[in-house]
C-alpha cells in the first residue's frame, strides 16, 4: 500500500496497492440505495401483516390473520383428501372384509401393513416397541410367543377389548412359604431349560402342584389354552427369567390389589381396550390386527 496518494483529488480513501489499484469512496448507485430503503419499508409491512410483535401475555396477530398452524392444517387436509381419493378402493375393502379375508388378499394385506406403521407407532410402540420387539415388562409381538393367542381373531379381540393379566400372590391359595417360593422358582426356571424332570427339582415340582400353578400354566409348564399365562417351557419370560424376577412374580402376583389399589411389588399387566381410543376403530383395528399378525409370523 502506497504511503503517498498520487491522486489526492480523485476521492479515493488513500488505500493503494501495486501502485495504481485504489479504493474509491464513491456513493452507491441510486437503484441500490432505493432498494436499501425499500427493505426498511418491507420490514414495517411484514411486521404489521404477519404475527411478529410480542406483547406482555400475547403477541400481535397481524392484519393478515395468518398462522403457520393454519397453513400446516390446510396442507395436511389437502394431503388427506388426496389419499382418501387415491386409496378409496382399498379402504372400502378393509371396511367390508373380515381380517381372515384381508390376509388372503396379498395386495390388500400389504396395503394394511404399510398403512399401519404410523398408527402402530402412535398407539402401540410405547409399550411394544417400534418394531414389536417389546419394551421392559411388556410383551414382544415379533417372537411367535403369544400369551392370549396369535390367531387373527384372538389378536383382534386383544386390540378391541384389551387384556388384564391375573396371577394370585403366593400361589392360588396364597399360602406358599418363602422356602416353597424359592423351590418352585427353581423348578419353573428348570422347566425353561428342559430340566424339569430332574430329581433336584422334585420339591419345586411338588410345590408347583400344591400352589395350583398347573391350573393356569399347565401340568408340564405349558398352558393348555392361551389365557395370558406364561409358557415356562419356551424360555420366553413376561417379566424376566432371573430367579429374583421369578420370585417376585410368585410372591406378589400380577395385578393383585388391596382396597382397590395394587399392592407393593405386584406386577402390572394391563392392556387397554382400543375400540374407543382409535380413530375409525372399525377399520383401524383390522389394520392393526393384520400388522401385528405379520410381526408374529402368523402363529
Amino acid at each position: 500500500m502506497a504511503h503517498n496518494n498520487p491522486w489526492p483529488d480523485e476521492g479515493n480513501t488513500g488505500h493503494i496497492w501495486d501502485e495504481d489499484i485504489r479504493e474509491l469512496d464513491n456513493p452507491p448507485p441510486l437503484w441500490w440505495m432505493l432498494s436499501f430503503y425499500a427493505g426498511f419499508v418491507m420490514i414495517v409491512f411484514y411486521a404489521l401483516y404477519y404475527p411478529t410483535i410480542p406483547w406482555e401475555n400475547s403477541w400481535f396477530k397481524g392484519y393478515a390473520g395468518w398462522t403457520q398452524i393454519e397453513e400446516y392444517d390446510e396442507e395436511v387436509q389437502v394431503l388427506q383428501n388426496w389419499r382418501k381419493k387415491r386409496f378409496a378402493e382399498q379402504e372400502e375393502q378393509l371396511a367390508a372384509l373380515p381380517v381372515s379375508e384381508i390376509l388372503k388378499n396379498e395386495e390388500l394385506k400389504t396395503y394394511a401393513v404399510k398403512t399401519s406403521k404410523v398408527l402402530f407407532g402412535d398407539y402401540c410402540a410405547a409399550c411394544h416397541g417400534a418394531g414389536g420387539q417389546g419394551n421392559p415388562d411388556f410383551p414382544v409381538l415379533a417372537d411367535d410367543d403369544w400369551l392370549w393367542g396369535g390367531k387373527p381373531a384372538q389378536i383382534e379381540a386383544s386390540i378391541t377389548n384389551g387384556r388384564i393379566g391375573n396371577m394370585p400372590a403366593r400361589g392360588m391359595m396364597g399360602n406358599l412359604t418363602d422356602k416353597e417360593i424359592d423351590q418352585v422358582a427353581d423348578y419353573v426356571i428348570a422347566l425353561s431349560e428342559g430340566k424339569g424332570n430332574e430329581p433336584a427339582y422334585a420339591a419345586g415340582k411338588a410345590v408347583y402342584a400344591k400352589g395350583m400353578c398347573l391350573a393356569c400354566h399347565g401340568p408340564a409348564g405349558k398352558p393348555l389354552a392361551p389365557t395370558g399365562a406364561t409358557n415356562f417351557t419356551d424360555g420366553v419370560w413376561r417379566f424376566g427369567g432371573d430367579k429374583a424376577d421369578v420370585i417376585r412374580t410368585i410372591t406378589y402376583g400380577v395385578n393383585v390389589k388391596k382396597n382397590g389399589e395394587p399392592i407393593k411389588g405386584t406386577r402390572l399387566a394391563v392392556m387397554p381396550a382400543f375400540k374407543d381410543r382409535l380413530p375409525d376403530p372399525e377399520v383401524n383395528i383390522k389394520r392393526l390386527t393384520v400388522y401385528v399378525y405379520s410381526l408374529g409370523g402368523g402363529q
